[in-house]
């Protein structure tokens, strides 16, 4: 039994047991991927896949549950590496970071620009998507921190932390009919074409949810990934935007955008940062993450790994 040939059922199960693929992702040939899924499989006396032919269709059921080990066996490979490299005194290395477009944006930099100051030999690989795909990058290690919204708390092999919470606000072009109001209403919104959020992105559930609770009808008209694309079709005057508060204030190129407070419209959303269950954090991923939630406390992040990995 080698680490190769526990890569190979790994890498089998999330390239949906295509082997060509498998094979790209381990630098290797496709026979080499069969031959090392054969041999472990005649070692271990059980069938891990089903097959139609020579071709993998799935898991057998104790397929299933060697996956597990095997996962865990990798996991516990690379924390001893990463173990290795800590008490060796390293502090150079790669902090993989999956998130979202506003956070990269928007609240990161000035944590980046702290980090890299107390950590210069350590580089960092900023990877931007849906929460879904960043908590599936988390899982699988190709990212080592998560931060999104509150939905990195529903996958059981994440532990989450809440860092901070935030509210939508509309932005409008000056001289708009909604800047004269006292306070503005969901039907008041409801009477213009609306540009936000693609459905599972940036608190979007939220306001989705808002409107249908009320039984408004809504007109969203264009949605995007970027709350600066989003402004900017407000500025051209296609409807009116709402978008994360942290992307209105000082240093938003949308100048010409008014903010409308609707804090009172929409439920307030909490960013969590995530870490896959199981996983050793190395001093400067603390680092990052007391620089990014400063009222996290090391303690704190350690007592809630140490009681997921018991679990």
């Amino acid at each position: 039994m080698n680490f190769q040939q526990l890569r190979s059922i790994r890498e089998a199960a999330r390239c949906g047991f295509n082997l060509t693929e498998v094979a790209n992702v381990l630098f290797t040939s496709q026979p080499g991927v069969s031959r090392q899924i054969r041999e472990l499989e005649e070692e271990l006396g059980v069938e891990i896949f089903e097959r139609n032919g020579k071709r993998l269709i799935g898991l057998t059921e104790p397929g299933k549950g060697i996956l597990g080990i095997i996962e865990r066996l990798l996991l516990e490979s690379e924390n001893l590496r990463q173990a290795s490299r800590e008490y060796a005194g390293e502090q150079s290395g790669t902090l993989s970071i999956a998130t979202t477009h506003t956070q990269a944006r928007y609240v990161l930099p000035n944590v980046v620009q702290a980090f890299r100051a107390a950590f210069p030999q350590v580089r960092i690989a900023l990877q931007q998507s849906a929460p879904e795909h960043i908590a599936e990058w988390v899982m699988s290690g190709k990212a080592d921190i998560g931060i999104a919204t509150e939905g990195l708390s529903q996958f059981k092999e994440l532990v989450s932390f809440p860092c901070y919470t935030w509210s939508h606000v509309v932005v409008v072009p000056q001289g708009h009919p909604l800047l004269a109001l006292g306070e503005v209403s969901l039907k008041d919104l409801a009477a213009y074409p609306l540009i936000t959020y693609d459905v599972g992105f940036t608190g979007r559930g939220h306001i989705d949810e808002a409107f249908r609770k009320a039984g408004i009808e809504k007109d969203i008209v264009l949605t995007a990934m970027d709350s600066d694309v989003i402004q900017q079709y407000v500025a051209l005057g296609l409807g009116v935007g709402i978008v994360a508060s942290m992307a209105v204030g000082p240093g938003n190129k949308h100048d010409s955008l008014q903010p409308v407070n609707v804090s009172h419209l929409f439920a307030p959303n909490i960013a969590r940062l995530a870490v896959r269950r199981g996983a050793y954090l190395r001093t400067y991923t603390y680092d990052f993450i007391l620089q990014f939630a400063p009222d996290l406390k090391r303690a704190d992040i350690v007592a809630a790994l140490n009681e997921a990995s018991a679990q």
